[in-house]
């Protein structure tokens, strides 16, 4: 017998030996003494506390939901690892469906992956034998559907990145679901980065849903999970996915160097595994009952006497050639497999004998991407003014639509108010930018048809059966309209002549005002039908007005469209030989297009803009970038690091290494070429230390792109409120030096810079922050310059993010550097407080930040600064600072300070923080 042969035998032995060798659970000590800290277990519908067998501490649910009934059940397996007993959950009876039962979770500090891991339980509670079938969510995405008639309990995992401090999970009901029930709710954080290789750059969009998650080797009757493996993991024995007889499950205690491993699985699970005894091929046969896209991880551990070598096929295709696993070491491979509706993972011999200790297989659900910060915060002051519940949280759009509320993808395009009070107050609809239906009929609308101009997208508006007066000047501009519905108003005088300005109206009613005199001819076309019954008198001749003037009891006339279908057979054919010389005319007139489009084509887009090329690129040298450019630098557009109303913002390298972020106008939001390269020339007039520097642009067929100075430290919102939640770094020194950086950069602005620039939409997501925390002010996108030195405002159509926006500016539509004044005041209650200006947490009455703080702070009633900031700011600095702050948020703007004088309080109150740190002074 040959020395290999001896060998062989020998490895049998050793396999035989381990396969029928005790399976027992190894907890490694080192996971035994691993804390359950940032662990967050919910029992729903429980009245108490308790911990569990593992240590594990569970509270109740009701501080994060507030609707649902409770009860308890017997259950003989208990998830939360107790004895048998009564297990409370909590259900949700006569939902209608699609609505949402959410749970508001907050998410661990410092923590930027968590798995999710509720359990449902129904165990005929409610003494009906119908287990209820419905949708999970996580954020914008419908993660999973329960079927209790398939699996009572259900059990889900989820694994997903954290994007804000609360996450919002949902039980949607179905038609015919029944009532969802819920039992538990677990949240585990995960190590940063884990399984994120497999997605690449695309895990923001994306969440991981559990499949499988077997310890191959292991034949436990219960899942391995905490304390061995301090995430929690379930880890489930592979008894039911045997490959054949011939693989050999043992365990081994072997050293294993797991330090390379970011997914960290625990060392009980990688000290098992099941091997090939013989030469062979190992696979495992995966059914998946959804067609999808799914994440393969595959874990492996040197813990046999000799190194393997094998390929690893998924479906096969090979994933890995010959690969090496060595004695006394571990390793994971990831693997991607998209469309696919069952597995076949296969392990192939090439010398001694495949092996694997444990695989993951996660169904890859997509995030939808979030409505954007400006519509949202639109439609929630729209629901805190009217005074009605309307269920409004968390996005419009996912998992399903608000009532009232039609998307598409995550742009709102549809919003019907009708018969509701809303009363004469100005509500926001006009920065609701992606509607395209708004319906407010019967809802006592009164006075002027105001802050609707900026709604180009629109096509049909029902201000019908209100209390109207007068047009106003925005409806003209809403070039898309196609229907406009005014009937039933008390709309008077004459029809403005703007109006038909409006080339694809198609329908407008004005029936049933006090409306009077001559309609413009431009609204006298055959395919526009306007509707005139029940006014004084409205006409397209003179003559017939005046001829009515005697008798006002008279019906007044209609405006009809002809029936062609009831002209003679002459005036048909009449109509057809027209038509025919049109058509000819027509054929003319496209040829001639099609030439001239051409010539201009070779012209390039320059001559599409009052600028040349040779003039933009004189801007302050600023670069002009092709769309290729753009697309090496991004990487073809891979990492994302903002996102908003306009569009992506993307991390972008240049060509000499310097960083970049690309912020790329998407196609509902792109602007026409003379106002982008407006904004471009606004952006290269402005340099200032405290001002975001623009690289470059690119204006290339209908991409509008530009190319900002990438700074690190994120946003001031980001770093107050985002993922990371890094305001406990922020103290009150770091935090007045960033409203003195912001000041600084607004005071060029309205005083240094020539012509003065207002901002128009201050807020704290547009002050970006350097490595150092340093701050300059961003995003000119909807800036105003004030052409004439002594002009003191600029009338506009009304612009801003909600809870920053100027009061005054919204009634009067005059813009004024007073109103950046008092979007900067809202930002410095934001430094002071720690929470964002509209909120629905807390009562009705802390909604709005500044209704809430102002009293507080006028008082010198410091109790509510951020939590974070308390004992650490002086308090003569804390009231200069509120003091500045109260007054820049003075409903009325001749109240308000200018920039300059704020910036000079903040420098005071800057400096008495620094000299107070430094000596131990009166510290709050």
């Amino acid at each position: 017998m040959t020395k290999f042969a001896n060998f062989h035998c020998l490895l049998l032995l050793f396999f035989f030996f381990a396969a029928v060798a005790p399976n027992f659970n190894f907890v490694d000590a080192s996971a035994l003494s691993a804390s359950s800290s940032g662990f967050l277990s919910l029992s729903c519908g429980a009245s108490s506390s308790f911990t569990d067998s593992s240590g594990i501490q569970w509270n109740p649910d009701d501080s994060y939901i507030n609707t649902g009934n409770t009860t308890a059940v017997l259950s003989l397996s208990n998830p939360h690892g107790t004895s048998p007993s009564r297990l409370p959950l909590r259900f949700f009876p006569n939902s209608d469906p699609g609505t949402r039962s959410c749970y508001r979770i907050p998410m661990p500090m410092n923590v930027s992956v968590v798995l999710v891991r509720p359990t449902f339980l129904y165990k005929n509670h409610d003494l009906r034998n119908q287990p209820p079938s419905f949708a999970v969510s996580l954020g914008t995405a419908i993660a999973a559907v329960v079927n209790l008639t398939v699996s009572d309990p259900w059990v889900e995992e989820f694994i997903l990145l954290v994007r804000k401090k609360v996450m919002v999970f949902c039980l949607l009901s179905v038609p015919n679901g029944g009532s969802p029930v819920i039992s538990s709710i677990e949240v585990r954080p995960l190590p940063d980065g884990a399984y994120g290789a497999g997605l690449g750059g695309d895990r923001w969009n994306h969440l991981l849903r559990k499949r499988f998650r077997i310890n191959c080797g292991y034949n436990g009757s219960e899942p391995l999970r905490y304390p061995s493996d301090p995430s929690d993991r379930l880890w489930d024995a592979d008894r039911y996915f045997s490959p054949s007889r011939l693989s050999a499950g043992f365990h081994i205690e072997v050293p294993l160097n797991v330090s390379g491993l970011i997914e960290s699985p625990p060392v009980a699970v990688l000290q098992t595994a099941r091997v090939l005894a013989r030469k062979n091929v190992l696979a495992y046969n995966l059914a998946l009952d959804i067609l999808g896209d799914y994440l393969v991880v595959l874990y492996f551990a040197g813990i046999l006497p000799v190194s393997s070598s094998f390929d690893i096929l998924v479906n096969a295709d090979t994933v890995r050639s010959s690969y090496m696993v060595h004695h006394g070491e571990a390793s994971v491979v990831l693997q991607l497999v998209k469309s696919v509706d069952a597995l076949n993972i296969m392990f192939q011999n090439i010398t001694f004998y495949p092996q694997v200790n444990a695989f993951e297989v996660y169904e890859i659900v997509e995030m939808p991407q979030e409505a954007s910060s400006t519509t949202v915060s639109a439609l929630q002051v729209i629901q805190q003014s009217t005074g009605f519940d309307l269920g409004w949280q968390d996005d419009p759009c996912f998992p399903l639509p608000w009532k009232h509320v039609e998307c598409n993808g995550s742009l709102v395009t549809s919003l019907a108010l009708s018969d509701m009070d809303l009363g004469a107050m100005g509500l926001t609809f006009g920065d609701l930018l992606d509607l395209k239906t708004l319906d407010l009929h019967n809802t006592s609308l009164a006075g002027e048809i105001m802050n609707l101009g900026s709604l180009q997208l629109l096509e049909t508006l029902n201000l019908s059966f209100n209390k109207l007066t007068s047009f106003g000047s925005g409806i003209s501009t809403m070039t898309n309209l196609q229907i406009l519905d005014l009937k039933n108003n008390s709309l008077e005088g004459a029809v403005p002549d703007s109006l038909g300005s409006l080339k694809n109206l198609h329908l407008l009613n004005l029936e049933n005002n006090k409306l009077e005199g001559v309609l413009p001819q431009s609204l006298n076309r055959e395919n526009l039908q306007v509707r005139t019954s029940g006014n004084l008198c409205l006409s397209f001749t003179l003559s017939t007005c005046n001829n009515l003037s005697d008798h006002p009891s008279l019906q007044p006339p209609h405006f009809t469209v002809v029936d062609i279908h009831k002209h003679s057979n002459h005036a048909k054919k009449a109509k057809i030989f027209g038509v025919i010389g049109v058509v000819c005319c027509m054929i003319i007139l496209i040829s001639v297009a099609i030439f001239k489009f051409k010539r201009w084509n070779e012209t390039d887009a320059a001559t599409s803009n009052p600028w040349t090329t040779a003039e933009m690129q004189s801007w302050n040298a600023t670069k002009i970038f092709t769309y290729k450019d753009i697309k090496v630098a991004t990487n073809n557009f891979k990492d994302v690091i903002g996102s908003g109303g306009f569009g992506n913002i993307y991390l972008g390298k240049l060509s000499d290494g310097k960083l970049v972020a690309v912020k790329v106008r998407s196609d509902r939001t792109q602007l026409g070429a003379d106002s982008f390269i407006n904004e471009v020339r606004l952006l290269t007039q402005v340099r200032h230390p405290n001002l975001v520097t623009l690289e470059g642009f690119c204006h290339e067929s209908d991409q509008q792109i530009l190319v900002y100075e990438y700074l690190p430290g994120r946003s001031l919102a980001d770093n107050l409120y985002g993922p990371n939640n890094k305001k406990a770094t922020l103290d009150w020194a770091c935090r007045l030096k960033i409203a003195v950086d912001a000041a600084k950069g607004l005071d060029y602005l309205h005083n240094g810079s020539n012509p003065r620039i207002i901002h128009r939409d201050v807020k704290s997501s547009n002050i970006l922050l350097d490595m150092e925390m340093n701050a300059k002010v961003s995003d000119f996108g909807l800036s105003k310059q004030v052409s004439q030195a002594s002009a003191s405002h600029v009338t506009t159509a009304v612009k801003g993010t909600a809870g920053y926006l100027d009061p005054e500016y919204y009634s009067t539509q005059q813009l004024t550097e007073k109103s950046d004044v008092y979007s900067f005041g809202i930002v410095l209650l934001e430094l002071i407080c720690g929470r964002e200006p509209l909120s629905h947490a807390g009562s009705p009455d802390t909604y709005n930040l500044v209704l809430w703080a102002k009293p507080y702070l006028q008082a010198d009633a410091f109790e509510i600064a951020d939590e974070c900031i308390k004992g650490t700011f002086d308090v003569e600095s804390m009231r200069k600072t509120a003091s500045v702050a109260v007054r820049c948020v003075c409903r009325d703007a001749s109240g308000r300070p200018t920039i300059a004088q704020v910036l000079a309080e903040l420098r005071e109150a800057y400096t008495i923080q620094l000299t107070s740190s430094s000596t131990g002074g009166n510290l709050n």
